[in-house]
């Protein structure tokens, strides 16, 4: 039952959070500066756009057509039939669920201290708009996701990493680690999916690895930029014909002579 229902409970947690995001400021981490330039807002009103973007896949579609991605996906792999399609409804749950309300949430919480953990928020939008684009030229038509994909996670996604880089300190490497994090994701949810299909792993294996692979965008992101050590700080030489620093005088050196004289 929860496999049907969960979109229809992110949608209510998506005009939940869209409300407290746009009435009032209760989630910008900066207050004195637009909304739209501060950093954790963003990540926030991400986390609402991976809500409505999953509704359209797995909710109703633009069409009207209810659950409709998981029958594009089995159209995809070459199983017409979407009753008799062999891919788990369990794998389309764990997977977005650990990625929006796991990692996704996770990573919005720590968005104010952690800005770099906040950003892989848009790893997997960025990627997976690209999906859905190509997907819909290279087959000429719509597929499930695609409006909120165009209209939202794509403008989304690269204004966030915008933001990050010219107001969030973020450096610009950062982004290389961003689209890394969404592309791996997507490479392990197929790969794993393959291996199932193909009897390779069983059904447990593959809802565990889908959970583990939700936090793939943070945990490169904290690899590639967090753990990094400082670097060391910039020695300034002094210019020429400048005298060198005068030392500190010592305690022993500082003390008056008729001292010195009676130690």
């Amino acid at each position: 039952m929860f496999a049907i229902i969960w979109p229809w409970i992110g949608i209510g947690a998506a005009g939940i959070l869209l409300l407290v995001l746009f009435c009032t400021d209760g989630l910008q981490a900066n207050r004195s500066i637009s909304r739209w330039l501060d950093l954790p807002w963003l990540v926030w009103l991400g986390l609402a756009a991976c809500l409505l973007h999953a509704f359209e896949e797995h909710g109703i579609d633009l069409r009207g057509v209810p659950y409709a991605f998981r029958g594009a996906m089995c159209a995809a792999l070459g199983y017409r039939d979407p009753i008799s399609c062999p891919v788990p409804l369990s794998f389309i749950t764990t997977a977005n669920v650990g990625a929006v309300w796991g990692a996704g949430l996770l990573s919005a919480l720590l968005a104010r201290r952690w800005p770099a953990i906040g950003l892989s928020v848009f790893a997997i939008p960025l990627v997976n708009a690209l999906v859905h684009i190509g997907a819909a030229v290279g087959e000429g038509r719509y597929n499930p996701g695609l409006v909120t994909a165009c209209l939202v996670f794509l403008p989304l996604s690269l204004w966030a990493l915008f933001v990050a880089v010219t107001r969030a300190g973020i450096a610009k490497h950062a982004l290389a680690f961003v689209v890394a994090g969404g592309v791996i994701f997507h490479l392990i949810l197929m790969g794993s999916l393959q291996a199932y299909l193909r009897d390779y792993i069983g059904l447990w294996p593959l809802n565990i690895l889908q959970v583990l692979n939700a936090f793939v965008p943070a945990a490169l992101m904290y690899v590639g930029t967090l753990s990094r050590p400082a670097p060391p700080p910039r020695v300034v030489p002094p210019p020429p014909g400048a005298s060198p620093p005068r030392r500190k005088a010592s305690a022993r050196s500082r003390a008056r002579p008729e001292q010195v004289d009676s130690i």
